[in-house]
């Protein structure tokens, strides 16, 4: 099986689709106006820094008709295909702030192939701003001949490497990778011995929606050294047609990896479809959905349902799907506590991939700061027959639209991590299963719950709660296994005519909930 290299270009094929979006900071200095004028003033080598510019620029673009970037690229760089792009590698010895062994280290990413929108990069030493200059002998060029007197050209993004572990990545153990912000606003995290896989977006403006997607781009960084071990902060605006926006990441790098976000938005123009803490992912097919793929591996995916904690504290499971056509489900919720994409299966044999890991993927888990008020998490499943898709994205959208001219501000923590910080106390879905029924028509499901609530040998008052919300159930019983802590519930769904069923089910003694809530849509 191939090993895919399946997120280095994936992010900035969305940029080049819309090539709408970035002006470059440093590259585009021979027109400066307005707020970039303000932008390139507040990155003047030894300016103080101030974080509340940062917002106040963001502020100053929204007021501003929106600018398209310039992607022109200077030879040997204009045209570059992926394979070509991916051989250009910066040197090791040239990382920023390579001589802190306690620090991080910088990567600034090149530009080139779909990464054409320039980013401006920015370091905050001592209280000043010092910003990153391109130089062609920070990279070895691969297949490319040497370029010689390349301009200022800014970056792509950059990549944040944790001093000490990279040797270690070197040798296939584990990653030195801290942190990717590259394409979009698109940034990935990861735990110690992890892969990379989820991606989390800054802020995502009507996502499959049939009036098309909008991307907006992050435009310029400003990196503060850290001044402890493990922690860095991260400033950042992004620009879009319908809005501004000012970022400020916090990301501590531990046994997981926890990064709070900070966002305010400054909207140009009336939004009515924007979300937060944007989570998003790859699911191809797993034990529950194939749709007649032809592969040898039992499964691949970054993750296998969404889990979300709402604000009554209910704990839900939604098992993904690659479904035939779009879907879109949300799920209406005031002030929630938590949702994600979680990989609960870690068993290497469920995927037999040596090569991509999915085994070791990060579970992504959001928990709001702050009251968000009434909306939904929506999730998105996109048809898909690729690996290196993210057809998966899941958000917060909040239910008021945001006004032409306001501002708009949420926070939340992020856990990259094994699993959700907050244990469910309640027997979580196990096992899940689809099947052909009594007849051609019909669907034969399997769940199977596991947990301590389910150790009990008399089981007389357990009740089983079921509910499709169309079509009919014909059949159910539940096996409930004392010693193993389980309960295989089994049950038959005839749609009818119905192209999609929703399906509830959870496990009750009297009133009191033993399993989490599953939820499912069955798609034809």
């Amino acid at each position: 099986m191939p090993c895919v290299n399946r997120r280095r270009f994936l992010h900035g094929t969305l940029t080049a689709a819309l090539s709408t979006h970035l002006p470059a900071l440093h590259a585009q200095a021979q027109q400066p106006s307005g707020a970039l004028a303000f932008l390139q003033a507040l990155l003047q080598d030894g300016s103080r820094f101030d974080a509340s510019k940062v917002t106040e620029a963001a502020r100053l673009l929204a007021a501003r008709p929106y600018t398209p970037p310039n992607l022109t690229l200077p030879e040997p760089f204009s045209g570059m295909n992926a394979e070509t792009y991916a051989g250009i590698q910066h040197r090791p010895e040239r990382l920023i702030w390579s001589d802190d062994p306690r620090s991080f280290m910088i990567e600034p990413l090149h530009r080139g192939s779909v990464f054409a929108a320039p980013v401006s990069i920015s370091v905050v030493e001592d209280g000043a701003v010092r910003s990153i200059v391109y130089d062609a002998g920070r990279y070895s060029f691969g297949k490319l001949a040497a370029p010689a007197n390349t301009p200022d050209i800014g970056f792509s993004g950059f990549r944040l490497h944790v001093a000490g572990e990279s040797a270690r990545e070197a040798k296939g153990e584990a990653t030195g990778e801290a942190a990717t912000f590259q394409g979009g606003t698109f940034f990935r995290s990861l735990a110690k011995g992890q892969r990379p896989g989820a991606m989390a977006r800054a802020v995502a403006i009507k996502t499959g929606d049939p009036r098309g997607e909008e991307f907006p781009l992050f435009r310029a960084f400003w990196i503060e050294r850290p001044t402890s071990s493990g922690m860095i902060v991260i400033h950042a605006v992004a620009d879009s047609e319908s809005a501004t926006a000012a970022f400020r990441f916090t990301l501590r790098r531990g046994d997981v990896t926890i990064i709070d976000a900070e966002t305010t938005v400054f909207a140009r123009t009336a939004i009515d479809h924007i979300g937060f803490g944007c989570v998003q992912g790859t699911f191809l097919f797993g034990a529950n959905r194939r749709r007649s793929v032809d592969d040898l591996r039992p499964a691949v995916h970054d993750a296998n349902g969404l889990q979300m904690l709402t604000g009554r504290g209910e704990w839900i499971w939604r098992p993904l799907n690659n479904p035939g056509e779009l879907q879109i489900s949300s799920f209406m919720d005031e002030n929630p506590k938590a949702f994600g994409l979680v990989q609960r299966d870690r068993d290497f044999g469920s995927y037999q991939d040596d090569d991509n890991r999915y085994d070791l993927r990060p579970t992504l888990w959001v928990e709001p700061i702050g009251d968000w008020g009434q909306g939904s998490v929506q999730l998105t499943e996109i048809p898909s027959d690729s690996e290196i898709n993210d057809n998966i994205v899941v958000y917060w959208r909040p239910r008021a639209a945001l006004a032409a001219g306001s501002q708009t501000s949420f926070a939340y923590r992020q856990f990259w991590a094994w699993h959700p910080p907050e244990r469910n106390e309640l027997a979580i879905t196990s096992t899940f299963r689809v099947g052909r029924g009594s007849t051609a028509r019909r669907r034969r499901f399997l769940v199977e719950f596991s947990g301590d609530s389910l150790a009990a040998e008399n089981t007389a008052e357990f009740r089983l709660a079921l509910n499709a919300f169309s079509g009919q159930i014909v059949s159910q019983r539940v096996i409930f296994n004392a010693m193993r802590k389980t309960a295989r519930v089994l049950f038959e769904l005839d749609p009818g005519n119905e192209t999609a069923v929703e399906l509830r089910l959870a496990l009750y003694e009297g009133e009191k909930q033993l399993t989490e809530t599953w939820l499912y849509r069955w798609t034809q």
